[in-house]
């Protein structure tokens, strides 16, 4: 299929998908018409003589085209892998264990927001190994479903586009070998670090409202039902009814996730070419930019599952059949989920690939006349419409970075590293808030969270630190680059907006509980 300009329609699909999901709650039939009025528009755009067969079959075409067979195996996969762990009691048992070693809810949270941080490698990883390990903990200490599922979000993504050695790294490094501008990539990538405002506040905002207990918007909500025992999880009605092992020790727990830990990283050293021929990827750095990280992922949870079931049912934990039982209903668990990011991916491509997305960005940044002291700000803006329009860092900045690389090079040289992580900051926004986002769909099953409460709690956070990043990038523009002015103004603006949004969000609760 051919790729047709349709101009500003082409971001007409994700916002229909993203504001109905918003307002109906129904986010399979939201982003279903998301798909079908984006291949309904390239279908009348090149001219097709049965117009609403088109768009079916064009919508359909899409999604086995766009479909990654791998991520949607290894979600299943671990589905099941956390559900035949609790049937073996290794749940409930760690759960006992770090409830007498972590006994407040701030000591949860940071436990949380520290685990997400160490876990740096690949952020689908991070998104479903973080909510299997800390929800029993979580939920004995009153903490909703939607802030973990928030923290879960916020320490993947942010932390992966500042980690030098992680699959995004490697994204990164391609897309600025496309441009041929440096002489290092690996280089280029580390000099974005410390002006990729996005990450490092979000990372800041992160341990302010498990230190502060700060909390405001929908979130506050959340929070209060949470003491009141309505945690918001996703009920599972076939783990409730299951039969849980009495013998389950802490080990099953710890074993099988620590399976999936050392099988993840030797899958993705394996696949980059480590133990390869070429000795150009004999090191870890270099293996881990060439490796598929999603291949990587399947084998550990593979594994993983191996060793739980060698594990469970030779010693009579579990019996043979309820461990396969248990493997169905986990992958059965992990269904809505997958179709979400089926249908998420699917309108990523009727974007990006039917109408022409990145043309009409590359015509936005490079046809309005930029001053070189706003570029970093206003590239910013484009980069987090983008991504949050269609759900990917990755894609965004792939689309971004040969475009502002020129752009910043003719202007100002100076800024050119600022403007570099003004791209990469607007891309991790729309990947860390959106709904169509896949770490954002992922974060919300590893939490057993509702999706859409999800992201109507942690888009006002999100939103929070955007505005902060803009203002910082305004400041790195004006002062041709210089990090620690406009740093602090990005980090005064979050303080100030958390601490009024903050005590707004608690009158508003003494006058309701008053009233």
């Amino acid at each position: 299929m051919e790729a047709y300009n349709a101009g500003w329609l082409s971001i007409l699909p994700p916002v229909i998908a993203i504001v109905l999901a918003l307002v109906t709650k129904e986010v399979f039939f939201s982003l279903m018409l998301g798909v079908l009025s984006g291949t309904f528009i390239y279908a009348v755009g090149t001219g097709a003589e049965n117009v609403v067969m088109s768009t079916v079959e064009v919508a359909f075409e899409t999604m086995t085209k766009k479909v990654d067979f791998n991520i949607i195996i290894f979600c299943s996969l671990l589905g099941a892998l956390v559900y035949v762990v609790f049937l073996a009691g290794g749940s409930r048992a760690y759960g006992r264990w770090a409830s007498k070693r972590i006994k407040t809810k701030r000591a949860a949270l940071l436990s949380t927001s520290g685990l997400g941080i160490t876990i740096f490698i690949d952020d689908y990883f991070n998104c479903l190994t973080i909510g299997t390990v800390m929800t029993p903990v979580t939920d004995t200490l009153k903490v909703s479903r939607a802030k973990l599922a928030y923290i879960i979000d916020a320490t993947a993504a942010p932390i992966c586009i500042i980690a030098p050695v992680s699959s995004w790294a490697a994204a990164v490094g391609s897309s600025l070998a496309s441009t041929g501008a440096f002489e290092s990539d690996f280089g280029a990538f580390v000099s974005t670090i410390p002006y990729n405002f996005y990450a490092l506040l979000s990372i800041i905002m992160v341990f302010a409202v498990c230190c502060f207990n700060i909390d405001f918007g929908p979130m506050a909500r959340s929070e209060a039902k949470a003491e009141q025992g309505n945690l918001g999880n996703v009920g599972n009605s076939a783990q409730a009814q299951a039969e849980v092992s009495q013998k389950g020790t802490i080990a099953e727990m710890v074993v099988p996730i620590l399976a999936l830990v050392i099988f993840a990283c030797l899958g993705f050293l394996y696949n980059g070419g480590y133990w390869g021929n070429d000795p150009k990827y004999h090191t870890i750095a270099a293996a881990l930019g060439n490796c598929t990280a999603s291949k990587g992922l399947v084998w550990a949870s593979f594994g993983a599952l191996t060793v739980a079931f060698i594990q469970f049912v030779p010693r009579g934990l579990v019996s043979m059949k309820a461990f396969l039982d248990g493997c169905i209903e986990g992958m059965k668990a992990m269904l809505p989920a997958n179709v979400i990011l089926v249908l998420a991916w699917t309108i990523s491509g009727v974007c990006r690939d039917l109408l022409s997305t990145p043309v009409f960005v590359e015509q936005a940044v490079t046809g309005g006349g930029l001053s070189a002291g706003f570029l970093p700000a206003i590239v910013f803006l484009v980069a987090a419409f983008l991504s949050f329009s269609t759900g990917t860092a990755w894609g965004t900045f792939g689309i971004l970075i040969p475009i502002v690389v020129p752009v910043a090079q003719a202007l100002d040289p100076q800024l050119l590293v600022v403007t570099l992580s003004a791209t990469l900051a607007g891309s991790v926004f729309g990947d860390h808030s959106s709904p169509i986002s896949d770490t954002t769909i992922l974060s919300s099953a590893g939490a057993g969270c509702d999706h859409i409460e999800h992201v109507s709690t942690q888009l006002p956070y999100a939103l929070v630190v955007a505005i902060s990043c803009f203002v910082g990038y305004c400041v790195a523009g004006l002062t041709h680059g210089s990090l620690l002015p406009s740093f602090l103004a990005g980090l005064v603006t979050l303080a100030v907006a958390v601490f009024v949004l903050h005590k707004i969000s608690v009158n508003r609760m003494r006058a309701a509980a008053n009233g």
